[in-house]
């Protein structure tokens, strides 16, 4: 028992203990907050919906527009709405042909409906868009129902035998055309894989960061406080180059089916990501030493959720949209979904990338100049005391 109090009295084991307690209340409490957004912030998301019949699709369109449980828009043509759709800003495109009447009061004829889907996007997004057109298709169907629909074709001054004929088709004669768009390859694997090789090279950041602090704080004496600094950042930049490598060819290879340009687009990406998050995470290593991991992890915690990977930005709770728009992680996995898959937005999302790198460095720079300068007095404080 005497042995086992002095372990649990020595500081790293209580390091350990306080680690163990604070993963546990750190991802809970970020993950029971993020996730409560699914289904609760699901209409959030913009559905479009592109009527050019005059006849029985203004009445539908209304309809469904006051029924369906989302941020409806109603005034784009269709090429604008499918611009919007490319770009992740819109998640359901419902067209109503020019001829959906026509069709509609044809006996032997289904009524086609047109439901544009955007498939690079998280995976909830997609199959929730799925799940809307199934229930879409069902209820319409079972809303012309036979006997309304039979006065609704005899009001048109159509035989009644015809009008009969057409009403007893009414429960299948809609046909739902989905046009899959930007398709994603079969299985969670390849729609997560914007999150997971995002997700490495963060976390391997955050370990390498605190080590590579720590090595410039022991060099600086020796090399000279700037010299230190530029030498870490040009080592920081060579590892950001040539890690992604191991971690980006196991998927290309694994999976297949890509180019080499798109190979390069992704190793570049992540190369970049890799060190913007460096740059990142070294700031809190500065500023707070060894306590700089409650920091980290659970901005990295949070960047999970705001990353853009699970659910779609118009959806996320108010805290982790705000992180979405300075987050690394957000804009890699929205450029990696418009590199590997396709889709709009790969400029903006880039430069985000770009800028938040950027600014991550300057503000490295900034906390190692006046945080180094401290540590030396205090140095020089402790060695006059001695």
């Amino acid at each position: 028992m005497k042995n086992i109090l002095t372990f649990l009295k020595n500081k790293s084991v209580i390091g350990g203990i306080t680690m163990v307690l604070f993963y546990q209340v750190a991802f809970i409490l970020i993950f029971m907050t993020g996730y409560s957004a699914i289904p609760k912030n699901m209409n959030e998301m913009t559905v479009a919906i592109v009527n050019e019949d005059k006849q029985a699709g203004t009445d539908i369109a209304a309809g469904l527009a006051k029924q369906l449980p989302f941020k409806m828009v109603t005034d784009l043509p269709l090429d604008k709405a499918q611009e919007q759709l490319n770009d992740r800003d819109i998640a359901l495109i419902i067209h109503i042909p020019q001829d959906f009447t026509k069709q509609l009061s044809t006996s032997g004829t289904k009524a086609k409906m047109d439901f544009f889907m955007n498939q690079s996007n998280p995976a909830m997004v997609s199959s929730s868009m799925q799940s809307v057109v199934t229930q879409i298709t069902t209820n319409l169907n079972n809303q012309l129902a036979t006997q309304s629909a039979q006065g609704v074709f005899q009001s048109m001054k159509m035989p009644a035998e015809q009008a009969q004929k057409l009403a007893a088709e009414i429960p299948t004669k809609l046909d739902a055309n989905i046009v899959n768009t930007n398709p994603v390859p079969a299985g969670m694997h390849n729609q997560m894989a914007p999150f997971f090789l995002t997700m490495v090279s963060y976390v391997g950041a955050m370990i390498f960061s605190m080590m590579m602090v720590g090595a410039m704080n022991a060099l600086k004496r020796k090399m000279g406080f700037w010299q230190a600094f530029w030498s870490a950042q040009a080592t920081n930049a060579i590892v950001s180059l040539i890690a992604p490598l191991i971690g980006i060819s196991i998927y290309f290879l694994i999976q297949g089916g890509y180019g080499a340009e798109t190979f390069v687009k992704v190793w570049l990406v992540h190369a970049l990501e890799l060190f913007g998050a460096i740059e990142f995470m070294s700031i809190f290593s500065l500023l707070l030493k060894d306590k700089a991991i409650f920091a980290n992890l659970t901005l990295m915690l949070i960047q999970t959720i705001s990353s853009g990977a699970t659910m779609s930005q118009e959806m996320m709770p108010w805290l982790f949209k705000i992180v979405s728009y300075i987050s690394i992680m957000f804009y890699t996995v929205q450029t990696d979904f418009s590199i590997i898959f396709g889709g709009g937005k790969l400029p903006e999302h880039l430069l985000g990338l770009w800028i938040a790198s950027i600014a991550s460095m300057i503000i490295c720079l900034l906390a190692f100049y006046f945080v180094s300068p401290k540590e030396a007095a205090d140095d020089q404080e402790k060695h006059a005391v001695a």
